[in-house]
């Protein structure tokens, strides 16, 4: 039997690869802090990685599979030094906002990267994900896969980011919805269940190499129409300039007050990365409309007007959607 060793397991992403490795029969354990609990069938070892002595139940055995998602240099770095020599195959899941540049379309992986982060400084994201890529490399460099995925999007998605346009045309139902000006502008997603399959299925034939996971190119247009057909609505989509929304303090992409995936038109390039790589290996991406109707569903079934992480309430929504006029 297979045994797959997950840090993390019990998260949204982390969560899907642990169950989609336990139906492919493998044998999973989560090594995790134990906040949540490990999906139905996986091992959990209760461990806080920044803490010494973390990976001492697990480093004594032999792991077919380590999979690590982690934004943490620290923490990656030292799971590869106490696992390293125990697995057959390890798989990092980084991140694209590793690259250093949004603004040429249809970049590969071979793009220019940020610089790595180094210890004290102060936290980036981006920085982050290359100095913990680079740890990987250098003690991994023949056994690992290092999956970049964009934006994961489906059921369940914390960042709230995808489902607000779906729960917001769903909620408005034959009313206004704001929207920004749309012309040239671009959206990618990635399914978390295709992702999850990719980054199985990597592990399961022991590739060796980096992907960027990301759906195929979309326009924002296309995107909020296909949404907006998902959802039934009958309203009219109010679109509002760059500057009359960021003058009316609204946020690009993600977080309070935003309409999530609006990007700034400088970053022609976030939106637009190959994906020619994870095809050829084997990557799926499923119809838009599927991810879009399943994540309705889940938007329901959690309440179209809930607080969200992203976007912003439907009262903030129609205040502004009233000056706009």
């Amino acid at each position: 039997m297979t045994d797959v060793l997950i840090l993390g397991g019990t998260g949204w992403l982390s969560g899907h690869v642990a169950r989609g490795w336990m139906d492919a029969g493998a044998r999973v354990t989560c090594l995790a802090r134990g906040g949540r609990p490990a999906p139905a069938g996986a091992e959990l070892v209760v461990a806080d990685r920044s803490e010494p002595g973390a990976y001492s139940t697990v480093a004594s055995r032999d792991w077919d599979e380590v999979v690590d998602i982690s934004s943490d240099p620290a923490v990656v770095e030292s799971a590869v030094s106490a696992l390293a020599a125990r697995a057959r195959h390890w798989t990092y899941i980084s991140t694209v906002s590793v690259y250093a540049d949004d603004d040429v379309a249809g970049a590969d992986e071979s793009a220019r990267l940020a610089p790595p982060a180094e210890p004290g400084d102060e936290y980036d994201y981006s920085r982050a994900k290359v100095a913990a890529e680079a740890s990987v490399r250098r003690e991994l460099a023949d056994r690992a896969a290092i999956i970049r995925p964009g934006l994961i999007v489906g059921a369940g998605d914390p960042s709230d980011r995808f489902g607000y346009w779906v729960s917001r045309f769903a909620l408005a139902g034959t009313e206004p919805v704001l929207a920004p000006d749309v012309e040239g502008l671009g959206a990618q997603v990635i399914d978390v269940r295709d992702l999850a399959a990719f980054v199985i299925g990597v592990g399961e034939r022991g590739w060796v190499g980096t992907a960027n996971a990301v759906g195929e190119p979309l326009t924002l247009a296309r995107l909020l129409a296909e949404a907006a057909d998902a959802a039934g609505f009958g309203g009219r989509l109010a679109e509002a300039s760059d500057d009359w929304l960021l003058a009316h303090e609204v946020a690009h992409w993600m977080g309070p007050r935003s309409l999530p995936l609006w990007l700034s038109r400088d970053m022609p390039g976030f939106a637009t990365r190959s994906n020619a790589r994870y095809l050829a290996q084997g990557g799926r991406l499923r119809p838009l409309r599927e991810t879009l109707e399943w994540t309705l569903a889940d938007e329901r079934d959690r309440g179209l007007d809930r607080e969200r992480r992203s976007g912003m309430s439907r009262a903030e929504e129609e205040a502004l959607l009233a000056e706009l006029g």
